[in-house]
């Protein structure tokens, strides 16, 4: 089943599964197979079949043949347990049809098989095991990928040729040596139903790689309180060089999937084919995760005396005495809590070269004096600008923030003026020492990338368009089942 999923992830790269009907347009993702990076999946497919075929075996197969060397009338022979021992396709290559599908080609490939015999005539009735040897292995076919009514890719099989031109059988058992005498014989029928056969087994093996699709759950929990669907829009996009794929690419509450409500802008991806993959994330992306978050309230934060004193007395190095006695005084001389909500959804803009997060929000500092309730010193609403830092770690997309510019407005206060423009010092070092190491550790959990199973990105980098964020990207295949074998 491993085997299976990996094939499945190389075949239409990614995994796709609605959960709603959508009214989205445009996606908030797109993926760009290249040449390049078809070339090199294919390498990682063969594996992959080579695992399936040595795991699952051929079908079991009968036949009758007439033997006129031996002056037999017929020969009633059936093959059972067919495994393959060996597989080496070593001339293969995926190319695009546009607008039409996937060509694959592949010819001098060989493959060494054992199995079971058995055969009955009017002159004997015999079994035995036998090993198989087929050479010049010629495949030609054309796969069609498409989308089928609930959002996952489908591969189909539309044209199949199959000719083996070579096989050589060696038995053996007790009559071994007899039966190899006249093998040579026997190798024309059995390279007949095999040509004859091949191309009904390989598309079984698509309908089970569909099905297989069709029941895979792929919707990434994101964290505790929001999802991240992949699901794909459109059926794939073939050119004559590369494979294009839409994805939605948006964030819900879970259990919420009602779309956001804003709109995806389209947007394009350069003309390139230096790398192997190329990811682009729209603005949209980030912003039905700002949007998600928002709902949810996961953004609202509130931090106690104990948290306060960790950042900001333990990071006070840069601001100066002058702030570790304000500190001192109005934050460990009696119980104070600071609570953060964001008012609207964080604003995300992207421009060349520049990714931005502005957010929106209130603050509140309170007391807690003994035998009180809660008492607010300062509130007051701010504006804080930062930027955001990307790097690929792994297979996610990390984004870090850095405070640009801090804006209030308006404060209500019980306290003096004076009280006051001290809390502000305080509560700008809140964010700079507080707040934002608070939201970059929640972001060290990454963005999930679009990529197959038990494949890492490598040489990636990332470039900020405007609307937009692409990815240029390579890609390494390290299956867990060589991992196991090869690196102990």
């Amino acid at each position: 089943m491993e085997a299976v999923k990996i094939l499945v992830l190389w075949g239409c790269f990614l995994l796709w599964n609605p959960l709603t009907q959508s009214t989205q347009l445009y996606p908030g993702i797109k993926v760009r197979i290249t040449q390049k990076g078809l070339d090199y999946g294919i390498q990682a497919a063969m594996e992959a079949v080579e695992v399936i075929m040595k795991t699952n075996g051929i079908p079991d197969f009968e036949g009758s043949e007439s033997l006129d060397f031996l002056k037999v009338d017929y020969v009633d022979y059936n093959f059972s347990n067919i495994k393959i021992n060996t597989f080496s396709f070593p001339n293969i290559s995926l190319t695009p049809v546009h607008e039409t599908g996937v060509k694959i080609l592949t010819n001098h490939g060989s493959t060494n098989i054992s199995m079971g015999w058995e055969i009955m005539s009017p002159l004997l009735k015999d079994e035995g095991g036998a090993t198989l040897f087929l050479g010049e292995i010629f495949f030609l076919g054309l796969i069609n990928l498409s989308r089928s009514d609930t959002g996952h890719p489908t591969m189909h099989l539309a044209d199949c040729y199959v000719q083996v031109g070579h096989a050589h059988i060696s038995f053996s058992g007790e009559l071994s040596a007899l039966y190899n005498s006249f093998a040579h014989p026997m190798e024309k029928p059995i390279l007949k139903t095999l040509n004859k056969r091949l191309c009904t087994i390989i598309t079984d093996q698509f309908e089970e790689i569909n099905a297989n699709i069709s029941s895979l759950d792929v919707v990434t929990k994101f964290s505790e309180d929001a999802v991240l669907d992949y699901s794909l829009l459109e059926p794939p996009e073939i050119t004559q060089s590369s494979i294009d794929l839409q994805l939605k690419g948006t964030f819900y509450p879970v259990g919420n999937f009602t779309d956001p409500p804003f709109q995806p802008v389209p947007f394009t991806l350069p003309d390139r084919s230096d790398s192997m993959l190329y990811i682009g994330i729209s603005e949209y992306f980030f912003k039905s995760a700002s949007f998600t978050y928002f709902t949810t309230g996961a953004f609202d934060i509130t931090l106690t005396t104990k948290e306060l004193y960790k950042h900001l007395i333990q990071n006070s190095q840069g601001i100066g005495s002058l702030f570790s006695q304000i500190a001192e005084l109005y934050i460990m001389s009696q119980p104070l809590m600071v609570r953060i909500l964001t008012t609207e959804p964080p604003m995300i803009n992207l421009e060349p070269n520049n990714f931005t997060l502005n957010i929106p929000a209130s603050i509140v500092m309170m007391t807690k004096p003994k035998n009180s309730t809660e008492e607010a010193i300062v509130s007051m609403d701010f504006m804080a600008s930062t930027s955001v830092d990307l790097a690929i770690l792994g297979q996610k997309l990390i984004c870090s923030l850095s405070l640009n510019r801090f804006q209030l407005s308006g404060p209500e206060s019980n306290r003096s003026s004076i009280e006051v423009l001290r809390f502000e010092n305080i509560l700008s070092s809140i964010l700079h020492f507080g707040v934002i190491p608070l939201a970059n550790a929640r972001l060290q959990q990454g963005f999930p990338l679009p990529n197959p199973h038990q494949i890492s990105l490598v040489n990636s980098e990332i470039e900020v368009h405007k609307g937009f964020l692409l990815i240029s990207t390579d890609l390494r295949y390290a299956p867990l089942w060589r991992k196991r074998y090869f690196e102990g």
